[in-house]
């Protein structure tokens, strides 16, 4: 299912908002850190796949829309995952 309508509007140095076909949501770069690096066009190419989340296919990262509402309700977390390199270490965040 696509569901047509997603749109980021405005893009600053604390966040963006994006536009659901009735509400409008700021995700902010203190609570959403991964968007911060990102270039424009990796924020703005925002899928809807799903009424309760929202895909960024170039960054890999799909949030719930609730998680935006209520960022407070998902806290994020620290899973680093080890290669055999110490120079391959990646940190991945993600919202309990």
């Amino acid at each position: 299912m696509n569901i047509s309508g997603a749109e980021v509007t405005n893009i600053s140095k604390h966040g963006f908002w994006v536009l659901l076909t009735d509400q409008e949501l700021f995700v902010a770069f203190k609570a959403f850190p991964w968007f911060k690096g990102a270039s424009v066009e990796e924020i703005i190419n925002v899928e809807w796949p799903q009424p309760h989340h929202l895909y960024w296919p170039a960054l890999d990262i799909d949030l719930a829309v609730a998680s935006i509402q209520s960022p407070e309700k998902f806290p994020l977390v620290s899973k680093v995952s080890r290669k055999t390199k110490a120079s391959s270490r990646r940190t991945k965040l993600t919202r309990v």
